[in-house]
């Protein structure tokens, strides 16, 4: 008799890490509608349209340069503040709308899971994927105010680390889209959680050189924020495009690699676990 094709295999037993990717990768094509479909609904019945990817980033980069730049007089290591607080504006954007979206991804989709099959796994990658377009279209909004800055003569200095840009883009949705599918799951059967989770993000910000450089934060709290991988993915981004005294070091990279391999790895362990049985807790 010959080979048949399953759809599906029903096993007794789950493996310790169970990621489940050739599933995904098989649902492709459904990843890239949701992908189109939440582009298309970010700025549906708006007069400006996609104009919001730049909007957003640029007015609160304007108020981030009044408020902590002129009031409160926040020094930002030589570099124009509106280029520091951009930097840093455009990498937390990604960061924290793809760790709130994913972190209700069975709450906000449980209308769809609970009637049709397909790797729930495709609707977080989606909205990372989602984001990660934003972001691409705000860092050329980034490249405009830097060459600006350039034909200024400000004291801006790129090198070699600017060209681990790819990568920082593919730490920092890892690290959201981890945080995230760890909240989710843990949400099925506790939701007090989902009333932490703002408070939570609120949290991270202050805790990362985004309004501030590492370099002005004393040294007995510096440990507060180098315990956030964000850290050294932000600071690696200054640092390779601004220069400056931006404080960068391969070993706060490597920490930041290997704490966002470790969330994403159990967060995603931990959301494929959870999907057997979230339809009735929820």
């Amino acid at each position: 008799m010959k080979d048949k094709y399953w759809d599906s295999v029903i096993t007794p037993k789950v493996p310790l890490i169970d990621l489940r990717l050739q599933e995904v990768l098989n649902y492709r094509d459904l990843l890239y509608m949701f992908v189109k479909r939440d582009i298309a609904q970010f700025y549906k019945q708006t007069v400006l349209g996609p104009l919001w990817f730049f909007i957003q980033p640029l007015l609160t980069t304007i108020v981030f340069t009044v408020v902590f730049g002129g009031m409160v007089g926040i020094k930002t290591d030589g570099i124009p503040p509106m280029l520091f607080y951009l930097a840093g504006i455009t990498f937390w954007n990604f960061f924290s709308e793809s760790l709130n979206k994913c972190a209700t991804v069975y709450k906000d989709h449980q209308h769809v899971f609970g009637k049709v099959y397909f790797p729930r796994m495709v609707v977080p990658l989606s909205i990372v994927a989602t984001n990660m377009l934003k972001l691409c279209v705000q860092f050329l909004l980034f490249i405009v105010v830097y060459i600006i800055f350039i034909f200024k003569g400000m004291p801006i200095e790129i090198n070699g680390i600017a060209l681990l840009f790819p990568i920082l883009i593919l730490l920092t949705g890892a690290l959201g889209l981890g945080l995230g599918l760890m909240v989710t799951a843990a949400t099925t059967k506790y939701r007090d959680l989902n009333f932490l989770v703002t408070f939570g993000v609120q949290l991270i910000m202050y805790i990362t050189p985004i309004i501030y450089p590492l370099s002005k934060v004393p040294e007995k709290y510096q440990i507060f924020a180098l315990i956030n991988p964000l850290t050294g993915i932000v600071e690696t981004f200054k640092y390779g495009f601004l220069g400056g005294e931006t404080v960068f070091s391969w070993m706060y990279l490597l920490y930041s690699t290997v704490s966002t391999i470790i969330c994403l790895l159990i967060g995603i362990n931990f959301f494929n676990r959870t999907e057997r049985n979230f339809i009735d807790v929820i």
